[in-house]
Order: structure tokens, then sequence, then C-alpha cells
């Protein structure tokens, strides 16, 4: 799982790292040119719950390796192609095909392992996904900045991916308590929409969409901030930053002991409560205080994402593949939504705005959560 993650979320970001280089290769706006990261998260926002169906039918397992083939080969026509829109339509597919892992992982670790064990697996899934964009950034940008090409960068990331899409399928092991639902499609809809009507689920979806859109936003125009004076950094010194990554790598797994120890919504509330402050820090206009920035708002996003998506999975008590997709339709819609507007923000009011503008979706995390999870069950006060 921490392969299928790795697969997964290196090839999803991997225009990231170098969206300046794409914005003045193809002469688009940053905002425009953010579309290759948004286009990929709203394509698998839009098809979690249709991978989800085919899950029940066709087993986890199945699903994921199809799904990462599948994505692997749209991804590598992207760096081929010219025409702006056309890539954008592209990585919509790819996005939508990486929908069928990231729908799908925390129902088959919610299935395949000790309820007691649930939350730290899913923290180790979600430490690979960060290590996979962590790969993808450091490889897209310093293979940009070394031969002037992004579509190298990006196209050697793709590959990375597809190595490690079969390295999951080769070490994976068997399915042992899944059980195939011949649901049709309608009666997946229906248990998808039935969710919505749990309050303390509706509330987890909201961390989702606000805590992922917030991450998402500040790393789409962290270089073009970085990139322009008084830094002046270069794609190579730009795309080291995403090593702040390693510190989700790190808080994911822990989030998940601390949650077992003193319950899931203070470690949410916590978690939370580190990425306006990490946001604060990128306002220094000084390198080292940014990168600090970076690393607490990254260890702040990974802990509670990897909580929040544990207690999303274990508030649903049936249709969990659907709960599962539904908290990824509002976390990748977050992505889509937040990580493309807040190109308007920045291109208008500068660095510290898009600040304050993902510090409200923030705010609205954290109130959200400690109102309404005070007595959401499997979970201490």
């Amino acid at each position: 799982m921490f392969c299928a993650g790795l697969a997964t979320f290196a090839q999803l970001y991997s225009p990231q790292a170098v969206l300046p280089a794409i914005s003045a290769d193809l002469a688009v706006p940053p905002a425009r040119a953010a579309l290759l990261v948004s286009t990929s998260t709203g394509g698998l926002a839009l098809s979690v719950v249709l991978w989800s169906w085919a899950a029940d039918r066709w087993g986890r397992i199945r699903t994921m390796i199809v799904a990462l083939a599948l994505a692997s080969l749209s991804g590598l026509g992207v760096p081929l192609l010219d025409d702006f829109t056309a890539m954008a339509a592209l990585r919509f597919v790819e996005g939508a095909c990486l929908a069928g892992v990231a729908g799908v992982a925390v129902a088959h670790i919610a299935e395949e392992t000790h309820p007691a064990a649930m939350t730290a697996a899913t923290g180790l899934y979600i430490s690979g996904t960060s290590i996979g964009g962590l790969s993808g950034r450091l490889v897209s940008g310093p293979l940009t900045d070394l031969t002037g090409s992004w579509r190298l960068g990006v196209g050697a990331v793709v590959g990375l991916s597809a190595l490690a899409a079969v390295a999951f399928a080769v070490l994976v092991p068997p399915s042992r308590r899944f059980v195939p639902e011949r649901s049709s499609l309608v009666e997946a809809t229906r248990r998808a929409v039935g969710h919505l009507r749990n309050r303390r689920l509706v509330i987890v979806f909201v961390q989702a969409f606000c805590l992922m859109g917030a991450f998402v936003t500040v790393y789409n125009y962290i270089g073009f901030h970085l990139e322009a004076p008084p830094f002046g950094l270069s794609p190579t010194i730009t795309s080291l930053l995403f090593l702040s990554y390693l510190a989700g790598t790190w808080s994911a797994q822990t989030a998940g002991r601390f949650a077992v120890r003193i319950g899931r919504r203070r470690v949410l509330l916590a978690s939370t409560a580190l990425m306006p402050a990490g946001l604060v820090l990128t306002l220094v206009p000084t390198v080292a205080t940014v990168v600090i920035g970076l690393v607490v708002l990254t260890a702040g996003f990974f802990a509670g994402h990897a909580v929040a998506s544990a207690l999303g999975g274990s508030l649903a008590t049936e249709g969990r593949v659907q709960a599962t997709a539904l908290y990824n339709l509002f976390y990748y819609l977050g992505s889509s939504i937040l990580g493309w507007s807040g190109g308007y923000v920045y291109e208008y009011a500068g660095w510290p705005a898009l600040a304050a503008f993902c510090a409200v979706f923030l705010a609205a995390a954290m109130v959200s959560a400690g109102s309404g999870l005070r007595t959401a069950p499997g979970t201490r006060p």
C-alpha cells in the first residue's frame, strides 16, 4: 500500500513543482497553469464513486492495479502534447484513473487490518502518499532546471510511478476478507448519498475539503512566490522545498499513534492548528523562515489528513468504500477549487492575501470539527 500511494501521488502532482516553467513555456498565467494540477484532482474527485462501485464488484486489489496501469498510459501522453487545453483534458483523464487507488485504498486497509491497527496502517499508506508527492516534485523540478524542459521532468515522474505500480502489483498480498457485492451503480450512488445525511461524516468531509484545499493552494504558488523578487530562487532550489513532505511522512504515523492515546478529535484539532501557524511563518521574507513555515504546515496537514480519513472510515457502519469515496471527493474538490481560485488571489493581491485566503478555510475546518465531532463514536473527548 505504501507503493500504491507513492505511484499515485508522484504523478498526480508532478507538474506542481514546475508550474512556473509551464507558465513561461506555454505563455499562460499562474492560475491557468495550475489547471494542470486542478484538472487531475478534479477528475479524481468526480470518479471516486464509480471506482468504488467497480471495487465492490471486481475486488480492491484488481481495481487498483487496473487504475494504475491506465493512469500511467495517460500520464505518458501529457508531455507529448503542445496544446494546453488538450494537456488539461488528458490530465483530467489521468486523475480519473488514479481515483481507482485514492478512492479504494483506505477501504481496503479497513477491511484487511484489525480495527485497533487501522489508524496506524492508514498512516503508513498516507506516508507513502507523502513520499510519492515528494519524489514527484524532486524529480520534475531538478530535471527541468537541468534540461530546460519541463516535459522531460514530468515524463520521468510518470516512469517512476509505473515502477512503483509494478512493485505494488508484485508485493500486495491477496485479499482475505473481501466479499464481492453485485450491487448496481445506482445502489452505490444511493449509499454515497446516504452518507451525506450523517452529520459527523459531513464534518469529516469538510475537513477533507478545507485542509487539502489550503495545502495544495500553498504548494501550487510557492514556486511563483520564491522564484520572484526578493528571493529569485531557481527551479531546482524551489523543488527542494518539497522535502518538507518528509515532515508529513513522520507526522501521519505519529498522529495515528497519538489518536489511539488521546482521541482522534484532539489530534485532528491540534494538527489543523499547526497549518495557519505555518502560513504565518511563510510571510516572513527570508528563505529559512519560509522553509520552517512549510515544514510546520506540511506536518499539520498530513497528521490531520491521516486522522480524518481513518475517522471517516470508522464512522461508516455500512457502505464503507462509498464513505471513503466521498471523503476523496471532497478532498480533491478542495484541491481543484481552492488550488485554482487561489491563483487569482495570488495574481491580484500577492502572497499575504493568499495566506489569508487559506487561513479562512482552515478556521472553518477547526470550528466544524471542534463543535461537531465532540461526541463522535470511536473517539475520545
